[in-house]
């Protein structure tokens, strides 16, 4: 008889498992994994990404002291940060890019189609060797052919990449894994169900992945390689690049990226991340009654104002045998604007400008970003060349949106951002809700925001924001001796009631980030509380794992609220002052919790097939129930006394 798993668990739900008769003393974690939701992973993702390398140099370890087939060494601590939350990031950065197919494909970007239509008469069939109708093939894969060369590596086979993300789907995978050629060589066998995808445009999916764009794009293109792909920091004056020159020389022995992948996945997220801005500033903007363009740099919300909406429903058509079908149709499913799309769109336009920044000059990081956007391979800003180009792009799309913020969420008689927003007869209703989740993250998006925008009126616009949003959290979700309450009716008198982790969790990130940002002594005291009450009355210290809910026996957790963990004890450790006490937490719950949300890995964390590091986590050919390496949408833990 084949023995169950109850660990690795994809469908059965607990009630399920219960009524198979299991005493609750003896409950072990069950997993589901019905749906991928686009937003709350790569939100996990960004957090472990954060919780990954930049927090284990924060507490001072030496990353090449790591070797992922080693699991402990140096420490538990440094494995756990410097290896599975980087690399558990990065393999949902592969599923969803690259991968998976759930979004729209990189060929009918729009900055690909636009290049396609000004390729001269015979280009069609010139790349691919069909002509078919159509440029577009061939110039998607002059563009991947153009990156492999700049970074020295062969591109991947047979990937999706993609410009716009939906909001969900099955994660099943509905053939088996080959085992030989999954890692590079072939991606088709990595492939999700599309008939089983929710083809919803949804800001808050786009926004978080951007996100993780951003992330690895930084990471990765932060220095160059040589052809022994050893790694070579940024000084000024040297580059890639021909002498004077933005172009490629292919004589000298550099290339772009710390490392060839590292070069040629850098530069290819960054081209996603482009395209998927252009896409949303030139066909996603609402004015109440369609969609449609947003001109950035004359934007101004009080001659009508343009906003992202909640749902954007994807109709597609298919097109020559061969090729990705093609978006014909986009049709608002749900007006509303929601806090957290706009904060999450915000918090990746605003990190990119960074990035692209022509002017920051401050690392070698960025003395390497500006040989990737001084016209090749991504055009210069337009204080270089009289054109606007990404760095523009990404400055007036985040300016937009605060615009947008500030129009449609802001409640200036309460001092307050609120939930929801809509259009209505060419002017804004607000509901009176206030959320603890999209008023953390309104803070986040902002720290980057306020950075990028120093010395203009918007900084001061956007510090306010934050000590209002903070000052708010503590005035009205606070519930006493450091205990914070998930929502609130604007105008209420009354203190919340109900309360989860999630909303503790959520407190002490937005303190913390409100102190860091504003120098507020008040709001790193209210951190404080809440990191103590977070500790003393969700922590058990012999399950090594957060209650759900104070007092209950079971612990419910999503990607969602194992992410708002990951940042408030970061934020804890190095904010708060806590160090190694909240990383040790942080470590110890990881390994509960992490580990058995975590679906698949390979060689990056230590797997080499059959479970070779002994953490319950199958190597991805070998996962019984044909899931990518991403986390379960719901794993239920009892949780000792």
């Amino acid at each position: 008889m084949r023995k169950i798993n109850w660990l690795r668990l994809g469908l059965l739900s607990f009630t399920a498992v219960m009524s198979m008769g299991m005493n609750k003393s003896c409950y072990q974690p069950v997993v589901t994994t019905n749906v991928y939701h686009t937003a709350d992973q790569m939100l996990l993702a960004n957090e472990l990404n954060e919780s990954g390398e930049p927090f284990a140099e924060a507490l001072g370890y030496n990353l090449d002291l790591l070797d992922p087939f080693v699991p402990g060494s140096p420490d538990n601590t440094a494995y756990v940060l410097g290896i599975e939350n980087y690399e558990y990031s990065r393999y949902q950065l592969g599923t969803v890019i690259s991968r998976s197919g759930i979004g729209l494909h990189m060929m009918w970007a729009p900055l690909v189609k636009q290049a396609a239509a000004n390729e001269p008469a015979g280009f069609d069939g010139s790349l691919t060797g069909t002509p078919n109708g159509y440029n577009e093939d061939d110039e998607i894969r002059k563009i991947i052919m153009n990156f492999g060369t700049l970074s020295n590596q062969p591109p991947p086979g047979h990937p999706w990449p993609q410009f716009a993300e939906f909001r969900a789907g099955d994660p099943h995978l509905p053939q088996a894994v080959d085992a030989n050629t999954f890692a590079w060589l072939d991606f088709s066998t990595l492939r999700w169900d599309r008939s089983k995808m929710d083809k919803t445009l949804e800001p808050a999916a786009l926004g978080q992945s951007l996100m993780k764009q951003y992330l690895w794009a930084q990471d990765m293109l932060s220095a160059f390689h040589d052809g022994q792909d050893v790694g070579i920091d940024a000084t000024g004056s040297n580059s890639p690049d021909l002498p004077n020159s933005p172009f490629f020389d292919p004589n000298n022995d550099i290339y772009y990226g710390g490392d060839s992948v590292d070069g040629f996945v850098g530069m290819t997220l960054t081209a996603e991340a482009i395209n998927k801005v252009a896409f949303l500033k030139g066909a996603l903007a609402y004015d109440g009654t369609t969609l449609g363009g947003i001109d950035l740099a004359t934007y101004n919300p009080q001659n009508g104002i343009k906003f992202f909406p909640h749902g954007i429903a994807v109709s597609e058509t298919p097109v020559a045998t061969g090729l990705p079908p093609q978006a014909s149709a986009l049709s608002v499913s749900d007006a509303s604007s929601r806090l957290f799309d706009q904060v999450s769109l915000l918090w990746g336009t605003s990190s990119f400008t960074n990035m692209m920044d022509p002017s920051d000059s401050s690392d070698p990081a960025h003395l390497a970003y500006h040989e990737v956007f001084d016209g090749s391979p991504f055009p210069a800003a337009k204080s270089q060349t009289g054109v606007a180009g990404p760095y523009d792009l990404m400055k007036g799309t985040s300016r937009a949106l605060f615009l947008n913020l500030k129009a449609m969420h802001y409640d200036a008689a309460n001092h307050v951002f609120v939930d929801k927003a809509y259009l209505a007869a060419g002017g804004v209703t607000q509901d009176p809700e206030v959320s603890i989740v999209p008023s953390t993250y309104l803070i986040v998006a902002l720290e980057p925001f306020i950075g990028e925008f120093a010395g203009t009126p918007l900084q001061a616009a956007a510090q306010a924001a934050v000590s209002d949003q903070a000052q708010f959290i503590i005035d009205n979700l606070a519930m006493g001796g450091g205990a914070y309450g998930a929502e609130t009716t604007v105008g209420s008198t009354s203190a919340p009631t109900e309360t989860d982790l999630a909303a503790q969790a959520s407190a002490v990130r937005a303190l913390y980030v409100a102190h860091r940002v504003t120098g507020n002594a008040a709001f790193l005291t209210a951190a404080n509380d809440a990191y103590n009450y977070l500790i003393a009355n969700y922590y058990s210290t012999t399950g090594k794992i957060f209650r759900t809910n104070i007092g209950d026996y079971y612990a419910t957790y999503t990607p969602r609220n194992f992410a708002l963990v990951a940042g408030a004890l970061r934020e804890a450790s190095l904010e708060g002052g806590q160090l190694m006490t909240a990383a040790t937490i942080y470590t110890d719950f990881f390994q509960t919790v992490g580990n058995v949300m975590q679906l698949g890995e390979e060689a990056p964390t230590g797997e080499s097939g059959g479970d070779s590091d002994g953490d319950g986590i199958p190597y991805i050919p070998e996962q019984p129930d044909q899931l990518p390496p991403v986390f379960a949408e719901q794993a239920e833990f009892h949780v000792a006394p």
